[in-house]
């Protein structure tokens, strides 16, 4: 038995009186918190193992409060002794950010994708106000409130690990007074509400195309606005300028709800946390690029860039020392260059044979096609029918039955010579498409399967597009 299963599986077992049959850890976050999807009998439930205990403490606290107050968070079923596990609902797959990966990759966001924008960054005033009410603010890590300390944090954090980095020659007593400046405006009002701290695409999940909300245990006391900023102004989104307009106004009128809204004193303050916002994210990116060697932060350097020219385009006169030091940073060549990622993309489909085998549209000639109909079919059941590949009933009519487990270790074995040979020979995409006959239960628990399998295994990326449910998603 696994170190894993040794923590989760009594805690799985004494919750659901069921026997704990299958384990699988899930993609890696950015947190340094494990995921493992854990099922027995009929059920599917998620699995939580963190080194920060006082970290987990404050998620499981947070969670059960905001359950209590009706708002959509995971359901927190058990904990063990110390904190340092626990099983919490399973909201499925579909995160917000892979659902509007066509939008971000564009620029252009389809009305889908817009709806499901505004849906979540709807709920947002919900969860400030409704989950604040009642809150033990003693819970909060690392701290209960937004303070100065924790705006010399991140204002440092840009400093040291960004602009240092950079190379600019800068005064740092001429910085540090337009910084004084910039916190005493920044802590100007008094809050009572929740600051999620981290509200952005990645943290909403999709569950019967409503949105719901995990990952607020960095959350505390604070402004409004600094969740606006983070959702509206998350460098890799691209939101073009009348979408972040629409999203802003979608926001507000929910706002309405909770409190009286100056719009033209809410757009100011705004402007000033977008600041803020930005040269934090900009700290992040220098740590996790130039310190930790993780490049792919780095490459988002010249989006979050992008922003800044933006913001700056009406000049922070108060502060203009640092209005300046920002400008010409942001011009600087050798950080707006897009760095491309040579990582291997790996498209993996699930489709319906009467309605052909999905076309390659990278110009290399299709590549694996699997024809899953030899897997006992649960879709000539009635009762099946309402559900698809990814619902815990016809995973469990599958893997019952276990033909698909022989069928994808085939499956695996290829695909995995191939990625490994391909990434060897830096070859940029694989395209693998799994068919059956209506494209709704076999083939959509092959394509799950193997994506999960492959982004576990490979640094590649990897898009699962379901063509018959009209769904597709970025890992």
């Amino acid at each position: 038995m696994t170190q894993q299963e040794q923590i989760l599986k009594p805690l799985f077992e004494s919750y659901t009186g069921q026997q704990l049959q299958e384990i699988s850890e899930m993609p890696a976050s950015g947190s340094n918190r494990r995921y493992f999807r854990l099922r027995g009998g009929n059920l599917s439930i998620i699995g939580v193992i963190g080194a920060n205990l006082q970290e987990n403490h404050s998620f499981i606290t947070i969670a059960r409060h905001f359950k209590e107050k009706g708002l959509k968070v995971p359901t927190v079923f058990a904990v063990n002794e110390d904190e340092s596990a626990y099983i919490q609902e399973d909201l499925g797959d579909q995160v917000l950010y892979g659902m509007v990966s066509q939008g971000r990759e564009s620029g252009l966001y389809s009305s889908v994708e817009t709806q499901l924008l505004k849906k979540a960054i709807e709920q947002l005033p919900r969860l400030q106000f409704v989950g604040a009410q009642g809150l033990d603010w003693k819970c909060c890590y690392p701290q209960e409130a937004f303070d100065a300390r924790m705006v010399d944090f991140d204002l440092n954090y840009f400093k040291y690990c960004f602009l240092k980095a950079t190379g600019l020659e800068f005064n740092e007593v001429l910085l540090q007074d337009d910084f004084e400046k910039f916190k005493k405006d920044l802590l100007q009002e008094e809050d009572n509400t929740f600051m999620y701290r981290d509200f952005q695409a990645r943290n909403v999940m999709v569950k019967d195309g409503e949105p719901w909300f995990i990952d607020f245990q960095g959350g505390r006391r604070g402004p409004i606005y600094y969740d606006v900023a983070s959702f509206i102004w998350q460098a890799r989104s691209r939101f073009p300028e009348d979408l972040k307009q629409e999203l802003i106004k979608t926001y507000l009128r929910a706002l309405q709800s909770y409190k009286k809204v100056d719009e033209a004193h809410f757009m100011e303050r705004l402007r000033l946390f977008v600041l803020f916002r930005t040269l934090q994210v900009l700290g992040a990116y220098g740590f996790r690029g130039y310190f930790e060697k993780k490049p792919h932060f780095l490459a988002s350097v010249p989006y979050a860039l992008s922003n800044l020219r933006s913001l700056l385009q009406t000049p922070f006169t108060a502060y203009p020392y640092m209005n300046g030091l920002l400008e010409k940073m942001a011009s600087m060549p050798e950080l707006n260059e897009i760095a491309q990622d040579h990582r291997l993309s790996v498209h993996i489909y699930s489709f319906a044979y009467k309605k052909g085998i999905p076309a390659d549209t990278t110009g290399n000639g299709g590549g694996y096609v699997f024809d899953c109909r030899s897997v006992n079919n649960p879709g000539k059941y009635e009762y099946y029918r309402q559900f698809n590949g990814t619902d815990p009933e016809v995973i469990k009519f599958l893997e019952d039955d276990g033909e698909v487990t022989t069928f994808l270790e085939s499956v695996y074995n290829l695909v995995d010579a191939h990625a490994k040979r391909f990434i060897e020979r830096k070859f940029t995409n694989l395209q693998v498409c799994f068919g059956c006959t209506g494209g709704q239960h076999r083939s959509v628990y092959c394509a799950e399967h193997l994506a999960h399998h492959l982004a576990r295994k490979f640094d590649v990326k990897v898009t699962i597009t379901h063509r018959e449910l009209n769904i597709e998603k970025m890992l």
